[in-house]
């Protein structure tokens, strides 16, 4: 397989995760569906979040059981660091946001919840879609280290094994999808078609990009880098999907969405590994 057919295979994988997305664009949609959508995201993500913390691990237990005690050191400072950081940034950034809002609902002449909504700082940026942006983002992150994963795969020569990662992985980022747009179900007003675009180029466009860098270099400290800096941003949104959850339906319900998620996830795996991936 040439280098730009990888390539054109690996942007393909990334561009699934756009079939989800016009999902997004839903109104009148009650707070149990609602909920329930977001449960399953939230399956999803804790499959990702145990996927990519199970791969980033590997290689540093392998360097741990090698007796290669400086490499290991080294390996796990970046998955402790990068996990850190993809977690905590994401943490004073909505800390940091949410003091931006309150600034400006209360500031000068008491503004009205109107004119806050109205505040061009904000437009077309409500916390679901913040949210939505968060979600991409980690999913982003992740979806690099997979298209490290295919560049490397085929610079080594092992193009079965690229190819079937490309099928694998365009599964999974096709239910990365709904992950993403879950947040944005019955908005009062619909996310246009250009920000769901935005959305999915954040979360999917990085596959392309790691496929690249993945076929002209091979670095297993940079592939945990970005793994554990998923793994961080995956765990935030997680928990911020999981209060959302509480709030608008049933545990029950909830429960059940994300079990249904994480059957999603568990199933596309499923594939790779009968795939002989």
């Amino acid at each position: 397989m040439s280098t730009a057919q990888t390539l054109v295979l690996g942007a393909v994988a990334g561009l699934t995760i756009f079939l989800g997305l016009p999902l997004g664009r839903m109104q009148n949609v009650s707070a149990n569906v609602k909920a329930f959508l977001s449960a399953i995201a939230t399956g999803v993500l804790i499959f990702l979040l145990w996927d990519v913390l199970a791969t980033a691990v590997d290689p540093i237990e392998s360097a741990l059981k090698a007796g290669r005690d400086g490499r290991f050191a080294w390996l796990a400072f970046l998955l402790t660091a990068g996990f850190a950081l993809g977690v905590l940034t994401l943490v004073y950034y909505d800390t940091w946001m949410k003091r931006r809002r309150r600034r400006a609902f209360l500031g000068p002449g008491a503004a009205s919840t109107a004119e806050f909504e109205e505040h061009p700082y904000f437009t077309g940026m409500s916390p679901a879609r913040w949210l939505a942006l968060f979600i991409a983002t980690g999913i982003g992150l992740h979806n690099f280290s997979e298209g490290l994963a295919i560049g490397q795969s085929s610079a080594r020569g092992q193009l079965s094994l690229a190819i079937v990662l490309i099928i694998g992985f365009g599964l999974h980022n096709a239910t990365e999808g709904l992950g993403i747009c879950a947040p944005l179900t019955g908005e009062k007003e619909r996310p246009s078609w250009a920000f769901l675009g935005a959305l999915g180029l954040i979360g999917g466009g990085p596959t392309f990009l790691g496929t690249l860098i993945g076929q002209a270099w091979v670095s297993e400290s940079v592939s945990i880098l970005f793994l554990a800096l998923a793994a961080g941003s995956i765990l935030y949104v997680v928990i911020e999907l999981l209060n959302v959850g509480r709030v608008l339906a049933s545990k029950l319900l909830v429960t059940w969405g994300v079990l249904l998620g994480l059957f999603l996830g568990f199933a596309t795996d499923f594939i790779l590994v009968a795939a002989g991936a």
